[in-house]
């Protein structure tokens, strides 16, 4: 946590102030103090953006940005412009805590939008490209990492937003990205913050004032919701769209003074393709025709700062058209009306007004009367503050409501329901900021009754983003940090030593974690075939057991990487345990990889992962070996599964789609009771997601409280160990979410199942290869096995 929430984010900010010292001093000066660290932040990706342009020039990224940095604090003037004043710095830090507070409060350096959408895996794929080869993909081998970035990087896809990600990474000496994510986001919003104040200075006088509505507007409701999904691009365009805004002034001064915009406007497009310019046009042209300008001055400045951003913007220009060209066809992910991603269904443009109570943004918000009145309100507020603006001749403000309305609009009037969500959450700070900029200036030049009423409007829509943003916080998916810390340790661990399967649908182990060891996901992104044992294979997001795989295919794969579970076969016997984790176990090939195998006889099933063979069945194995020949066995005990369906449910709990899976919506209990064949120490499994506090009690006494646990298909939680006699016992199981931590009440809006209940009683660990010669294969019969291979002599 200390160094991905306090080392990383200073440094980041340090290296944004020196960066952006180094663009106002080539400017000649005249940039805003506050603007220092957002116009630096936008240098961090131009500079990186051309850099890793080129897979030989990728590595000196990092280097290059630093030295900017310090030839920044070198030639200026005064280090200390680049400090804003306190109001407006404690604003961008509470924006920063707002942003982070669902990571921050679960206590882990990690993420979240886990399980929603797997697009964080491709995100931390490219970045994890971007800052070692560039855009260079040759040389990779056959992996999940290879088919996510060749499946954008070759078609030209804008990567800028990553970049500052990525070069954190290398400021913090190698801090994996996936735990820099979060923090990179909520940077960028606080820098968002600083922009918006900017941008109302000329019609807030009072530094309480502007950092309450740029506090405020920086946390939209869509907006915060994107970054609670990753959205790392939309949170990075909404900075750079009002930076733009903030700018577009300088277009009326010297040729000079246009340098920083154009920083601005390179950053966009580096983050958006040509998309950015979508955005910067309308937004330019609206600020410099309400500031007003001289003809002549505009055309030196307007060619200069289009000569700038083509200088800039080298990279992203030469691949936009092969981003561009496919993607604007009709009936691509861009532009098809049928494109929903992962939304139900067409987003309601009133989104962009920024306050959404619904817990996720894709519901409608209850209340509907209250919360119309609301956003009827702050549209009121809005045109109040537009014609404020004008009144003021405040063209950046402006600029940036009006032309970013227009931009917006382009977008969606061309976009499919997925961009034009994309879009709103772009553009979602824009009413807040232009309503409570005119209510606020109310509150603070008006005396009286009016002062009193612009001040109860701008808290009932203060209350409306907090509340908004209240029930976001508590839908959050955050990633299990020691689960995916296993995956990251293991990564290390089979460096250069792939390729490696993982049979668990996990994104993050399978492009990103374990991407040094050329892994493949058995049902996402492979690249050899992977089939059942009936021939087929896996479709997307599914999971399977290890048993399930054709024993041959497997042996293309030198490391295997799987979920722990007492469900779980045992590997084929050519694999032998190097490392056994809480969640997962790393297993690889043993010399015996050379031994002639012939045929195996697969046993268990989806609650047992042995079985007694029919004896027959070993008998015809051992055959076909002859006398010289060998069986290799592994001998499993019998779990005991409690059918968790019958027991008896109270409060708001029902039965899943099969006898072992119950799905509760709130506060419930499961009671009832099971029976062990043998007295000894248990082990307690628990399958599925818990996302409030999950407790299981035998006999009364409780084994663990698990907390905020996700998990993919197939992922089972461990509940501690307990003592138990032959016979029967009771059990209890027990769901609770009326606590404060990070997507707790999420449950509520999605119910993720729980389920199977498992008891397994203890076994030598690692499971033991036992080796039979052939002429006395009878032995096995009547042996609980998980599977029996067959060698030749």
């Amino acid at each position: 946590m200390l160094v991905s929430w306090l080392v990383f984010p200073i440094a980041m900010l340090v290296v944004s102030a020196g960066c952006g010292l180094a663009v106002a001093r080539a400017a000649g000066g005249g940039l805003s103090a506050v603007l220092v660290l957002p116009v630096g932040f936008a240098t961090m990706i131009v500079v990186a953006s051309a850099a890793t342009a080129d897979g030989s020039t990728a590595r000196f990224a990092a280097p290059l940005v630093l030295v900017v940095a310090l030839a920044g604090f070198w030639v200026a003037e005064d280090r200390r412009a680049c400090l804003p004043d306190r109001w407006t710095g404690a604003a961008a830090v509470g924006v920063f805590v707002v942003f982070g507070a669902p990571v921050l409060l679960s206590g882990h350096a990690t993420f979240t939008g886990y399980v929603q959408l797997d697009d964080i895996a491709t995100w931390l794929s490219l970045t994890d490209l971007s800052m070692t080869a560039g855009r260079d993909v040759g040389g990779l081998a056959p992996s999940s990492f290879e088919a996510a970035v060749r499946d954008y990087i070759p078609g030209g896809y804008p990567i800028g937003a990553f970049l500052p990600l990525g070069l954190g990474s290398k400021f913090t000496l190698g801090r994996d990205v996936a735990w820099l994510f979060a923090p990179t986001m909520a940077l960028t919003a606080g820098l968002l913050c600083l922009t918006i104040s900017d941008l109302v200075t000329p019609i807030l006088a009072r530094p309480r004032a502007r950092a309450a509505a740029a506090f405020t507007a920086a946390q939209s409701a869509l907006l915060f919701s994107y970054a609670e999904w990753g959205a790392i691009k939309e949170v990075t365009a909404a900075l750079l769209v009002a930076l733009v805004a903030a700018l577009a002034p300088t277009l009326t001064c010297a040729a000079r003074r246009v340098l920083p915009l154009a920083v601005a406007v390179a950053a966009l497009v580096a983050a958006l393709s040509l998309g950015g310019g979508v955005w910067a046009a309308p937004i330019i042209l609206v600020a410099v025709a309400i500031t007003g300008f001289r003809p002549r001055a505009l055309v030196t400045s307007g060619l200069t700062l289009v000569a700038a951003v083509a200088a800039l913007s080298v990279p992203s220009l030469l691949l936009a058209r092969l981003f561009l060209a496919p993607q604007l066809k009709s009936g691509s992910v861009l532009t098809a009306n049928t494109e929903l991603g992962n939304l139900r269904a067409p987003l309601p443009f009133a989104h962009v007004l920024g306050i959404w109570p619904a817990g996720d943004f894709r519901l409608t918000p209850d209340y509907n009367g209250l919360i119309r009145g609301l956003l009827l309100f702050l549209s009121l507020a809005a045109a109040g503050g537009i014609g404020l603006a004008a009144s003021r001749r405040a063209g950046p403000l402006l600029g940036y409501v009006v032309g970013g309305f227009v931009a917006c609009q382009l977008l969606i009037s061309r976009g499919s329901p997925w961009v034009d969500a994309k879009s709103m959450a772009t553009a979602s700070p824009i009413v807040l900021t232009v309503g409570l900029t005119g209510l606020l200036w109310v509150a603070t030049e008006r005396p009286g009754l009016l002062r009193r009423a612009a001040l109860g409007g701008a808290a009932a829509i203060v209350a409306g983003v907090v509340w908004s943003n209240v029930l976001g916080y508590a839908n959050s998916y955050v990633a299990p940090y020691e689960q995916l810390g296993e995956l990251e340790r293991a990564g290390q661990l089979l460096a250069g030593q792939g390729p490696t399967l993982m049979t668990e649908y996990e994104p993050y182990g399978a492009r990103h974690f374990l991407r040094k060891a050329d892994a493949e996901g058995a049902s996402e992104r492979r690249r050899r075939p992977i089939p059942l044992r009936d021939g087929t294979q896996l479709p997307k997001s599914a999971t399977a057991d290890i048993g399930a795989f054709d024993p041959v295919a497997l042996r293309a794969y030198r490391s295997l990487v799987l979920r722990t579970s007492p469900l779980s076969s045992r590997p084929p016997s050519a694999y032998a345990l190097r490392r056994s984790g809480e969640s997962y176990d790393v297993w690889q090939r043993s010399a015996i990889a050379s031994t002639p195998f012939l045929a195996d006889l697969p046993l268990g099933s989806a609650t047992d992962p042995g079985a007694v063979p029919p004896c027959s069945a070993v008998r015809a194995l051992a055959a076909r070996v002859g006398p010289g020949g060998r069986l290799v066995t592994v001998d499993r005990a019998t779990p005991t599964v409690v059918p968790l369906a019958r027991l008896r449910l109270t409060g708001d709990i029902t039965a899943g789609p099969s006898a072992q899976v119950l799905v509760p919506a709130d506060d419930s209990t499961a009671t009832g009771t099971f029976t062990v064949p043998a007295a000894g120490m248990y082990a307690v499994w628990l399958g599925g997601s818990t996302r409030g506090a999950t407790t299981v009690r035998i006999d009364g006494k409780p084994t663990r409280t698990v907390r905020g646990r996700l998990n993919n298909q197939g992922g089972m939680m461990r509940f501690g160990h307990t003592q138990l006699t032959l016979g029967s016992h009771r059990i209890s199981l027990s769901y609770a979410d009326n606590g404060l931590a990070p997507g707790e009440r999420g449950q509520r809006s999605l119910a993720l199942p729980l389920g199977p209940l498992v008891l397994a009683p203890p076994e030598a660990q690692p499971l033991r290869v036992r080796t039979v010669p052939a002429a006395r294969a009878t032995t096995l019969c009547g042996r609980h096995l998980d599977w029996v291979e067959a060698y030749k002599p």
